[in-house]
């Protein structure tokens, strides 16, 4: 059985690097696929999407030795935890980047992740207003949402090019599917965990031969190269992506608070609510630097929450050396070119897997939330309604004023707002024992617990 001091135990060199390499290439996938699929989606070139692969891993990286090791007591769940981008914020930078330029995407995430920082410690007080009615709700909807994005970069982004829709990138997006799903299901121990970079490295393999990769430009990149702070210019902070930011970031939060209680139930450490203040102001952190160095906000990766739990290695320094390979990597410039060649049918591929893996996951998460009680129903079904209707009827919001419509075509801030509100309406309120009043199940408050923690 798992003891709080599991978590302090130093391994040996050998074994910390070999595990710390482990962790990375569970997560690698899923942490380079941000990067790809926002530079595609804002027109960027290959040298700088490259660029911000290798903001990515740096930041992911920084992020992931606080978590692990903390700062005083200011900062760090000091946990087995390693973060990486997350999917989240995808569809906010986008939608920022379009209506306002990039500079107001990585402003509006550098006073984000102020925000973040400085409500970390009032959200751990209130995390009983974000319960898996809430949280399963956003997932749900950003999930189905970045559905389109893998599809646009399946398919491509001239619908005027010859190779717009050609058969060998759908096909090679779907010899990528099956491989992910081959691997995923029938592979045994850590085959099943990277069956997503085993289809990743399979689909370039594959994209060779069809002239679908090009390596112009590779060789010119340094080999060893610092980060560039405001890369894209001085930093613009339009309210409307302030806000959709912060948001994002407080979904983020939601989202780790329990990644958070699952990893010290598994590891044994107790978690009182300054450790998970403090485990959410690293995820504060996070949108701060990648602010600054044009990259992107982190979360706790579930995948290697469940790696801690099937390796049973619970030391928190296995995952610090994590952090260190990260960092490494992402002070190469080269690499983060390479990694930008990666074809969009590949990218895209993968990303199917990925972002109908988050709707799933969203899925799971709501089952936990009663949807027997028709209040709870009724939450799910009109939040993740009014988060999809601007995902699925395109311009809708066209005619509001711009700033709106950052908000507004926002499926994720719609679905948090709507089901923040409803739940909290309906499940912390008076309000909630009069819609309930008669039905088979009285009880107003229960489903909206979230699980103890120590004071």
């Amino acid at each position: 059985m798992a003891t709080s001091q599991s978590v302090d135990i130093r391994l040996p060199a050998a074994r910390l690097l070999l595990f710390g390499i482990q962790h990375v290439l569970i997560m690698y996938t899923g942490c380079v696929t941000v990067p790809l699929v926002f530079g595609a989606a804002a027109g960027l070139d290959r040298s700088t999407i490259g660029i911000l692969i290798s903001a990515d891993l740096l930041v992911a990286g920084v992020i992931t030795i606080v978590q692990s090791l903390g700062i005083g007591r200011v900062m760090g769940a000091r946990l087995p935890i390693v973060c990486g981008a997350t999917f989240v914020a995808l569809t906010p930078m986008i939608l920022i980047a379009k209506q306002y330029g990039l500079p107001a995407v990585y402003g509006s995430m550098l006073i984000g992740g102020v925000v973040g920082v400085a409500l970390a410690w009032p959200f751990a007080l209130i995390v009983r207003f974000f319960p898996p009615l809430v949280s399963g709700t956003v997932l749900t909807v950003v999930g189905i949402s970045l559905i389109g994005v893998a599809g646009g970069l399946i398919v491509g982004s001239d619908a005027t090019a010859p190779s717009f829709a050609a058969p060998d990138r759908i096909a090679v997006a779907a010899v990528v599917l099956v491989i992910a799903v081959v691997f995923t299901c029938l592979g045994r121990g850590v085959w099943s965990q990277l069956g997503v970079l085993v289809a990743l490295i399979a689909g370039v393999l594959l994209a060779i031969p069809l002239g679908l990769l090009h390596l112009d430009g590779v060789s010119d990149a340094a080999w060893f190269g610092l980060p560039h702070p405001f890369y894209f210019g001085a930093p613009q902070f339009p309210l409307a992506g302030v806000v959709a930011m912060s948001v994002a970031i407080a979904v983020v939060f939601a989202e780790s608070t329990a990644s958070l209680l699952a990893i010290s139930e598994i590891t044994g450490k107790p978690l009182g609510r300054g450790d998970i203040a403090r485990g959410l102001a690293g995820d504060g952190l996070s949108a701060v630097l990648a602010g600054v160095f044009s990259s992107f906000v982190d979360t706790i990766f579930n995948q290697n929450v469940g790696a801690v739990a099937t390796t049973r290695v619970f030391s928190r320094y296995v995952t610090a050396v994590s952090g260190a390979i990260l960092v490494v990597l992402g002070l190469i410039p080269r690499f983060g070119m390479v990694v930008s060649a990666v074809p969009g049918p590949v990218v895209g591929g993968v990303g199917l897997v990925l972002f109908a893996t988050i709707t799933v996951v969203g899925v799971d998460t709501l089952r936990k939330a009663d949807l027997g009680d028709r209040v709870n129903f009724t939450i799910a079904a009109v939040s993740i309604g009014v988060g999809l209707i601007p995902v699925l009827t395109q311009g809708m919001f066209e005619k509001f004023p711009s700033a709106a419509q950052i908000l507004l075509d926002s499926g994720i801030t719609l679905a948090a707002v709507t089901s923040f509100t409803l739940n909290l309406v309906f499940n912390h309120t008076r309000a909630g024992i009069a819609a309930r009043r008669g039905s088979a199940q009285p009880q107003a408050f229960t489903h909206s617990e979230s699980p103890s923690v120590n004071s």
